[in-house]
């Protein structure tokens, strides 16, 4: 073959592997796409089941019922939660106490349709917890209240509606009580639960025979990562003070406060794993299909999250954590003991879905 020819084939060559290659990058824009669209899809789903449930729950109330259940959306409501047990605070909304059998199930199913597997058994948890404590505070007068002092057991947990439940128009599902508060905001097919609190007292109890511990993982996950660093990171980690509960707990919407720890760009990928797994203790508790792309926008800000301790290192010690990037804050603090431990989980970006509802 003369020069000429192989010139000819050369270009040809060229042409068909530049074809190939624009071809690789529409196929790969196509399924980027079709990932967007099946996640958007989902999204919506989820919305239109979760606003069905909803839906549910108010057609087994009466007028006064629904009374209860139902707050404007711009009003105060939605910052109305709190970690304490009533009457140190008064809630308002529906009470489980107060229901019939038929519209205490339906709202189990809204929450259980709100929430992951996990994430609903992590409150169910919790509320049985607090049935724990209701009887053992019981002899001292303080587990059902009487005027004496707090009231607590899993029937002193409130529902409330915050907006007329949508899949088009934001709304807001509030669940809350004693060492709890959920507050899942959706608008359209997006949604945030930011912020909640889950917390648990007692840490672990045995029900129908088994052990339970309500934040066990959160716990686990945040000892193994704290001692699978080395000692040049835990220096950076561990803080030089104590941090005795939240900073950004109830009642501290809009604060804003330095990041301090470690920089999980100074840790190894399988750190980095281990941090993720743990945010996604918080991160996992609504939906799947909020929770995946709520994961992936944390990982997309991994390299400006921080990861700080304060307290022993050792699992089964009190120490608080704090995990703090640009679209989040999540805090864990004992009180005084393992078995009394509070946490909350904020997006200083969007808490109450700000990003989907100011305008």
């Amino acid at each position: 073959m003369d020069v000429s020819g192989r010139m000819l084939v050369m270009r040809s060559v060229h042409r068909i592997a530049t074809l190939a290659s624009i071809g690789l990058l529409v196929a790969a824009a196509a399924a980027g796409r079709g990932q967007r669209g099946l996640a958007a899809n989902a999204q919506a789903d989820a919305v239109a089941r979760i606003v069905a449930a909803a839906q549910g729950v108010l057609t087994t109330l009466d007028e006064a019922g629904r009374a209860k259940v139902q707050f404007p959306f711009g009003g105060p409501q939605k910052s109305r939660w709190s970690n304490l047990p009533s009457p140190m605070f008064q809630r308002t909304g529906l009470r489980l106490a107060d229901l019939a059998p038929t519209e205490r199930a339906a709202v189990m199913t809204l929450l259980s349709t709100a929430l992951s597997r996990d994430g609903y058994r992590k409150v169910v948890d919790i509320m049985r917890g607090d049935e724990v404590l209701r009887t053992t505070q019981a002899s001292g007068g303080a587990g059902r209240g009487g005027g004496r002092g707090p009231t607590f057991g899993e029937n002193e947990y409130y529902l409330a509606f915050v907006g007329t439940p949508s899949a088009t128009a934001p709304w807001m599902l509030q669940f809350g009580g004693h060492h709890l508060a959920i507050n899942l905001t959706l608008a359209g097919s997006q949604a945030t639960m930011a912020p909640s609190l889950p917390a648990a007292q007692p840490a672990t109890y045995t029900f129908e025979g088994r052990t339970v511990r309500p934040l066990g993982n959160e716990n686990d996950k945040a000892f193994a990562l704290i001692n699978a660093l080395d000692a040049s990171q835990r220096a950076q980690a561990i803080l030089g003070y104590r941090v005795a509960d939240l900073v950004l707990g109830p009642g501290q919407d809009g604060r804003l406060i330095q990041p301090e720890g470690i920089r999980a760009s100074a840790l190894a990928a399988a750190q980095q794993t281990m941090l993720m797994e743990l945010v996604r203790e918080w991160a996992g508790i609504m939906s799947d299909a909020f929770a995946e792309p709520r994961m992936a926008e944390i990982k997309t800000n991994l390299a400006n999250t921080y990861f700080a301790w304060s307290g022993p290192t050792t699992n089964g010690s009190a120490a608080y954590f704090r995990v703090q990037g640009p679209t989040l804050v999540v805090e864990y603090a004992p009180q005084n003991s393992v078995d009394h431990i509070h946490t909350i989980y904020r997006d200083p970006t969007n808490d109450y879905g700000a990003k989907y509802t100011t305008k």
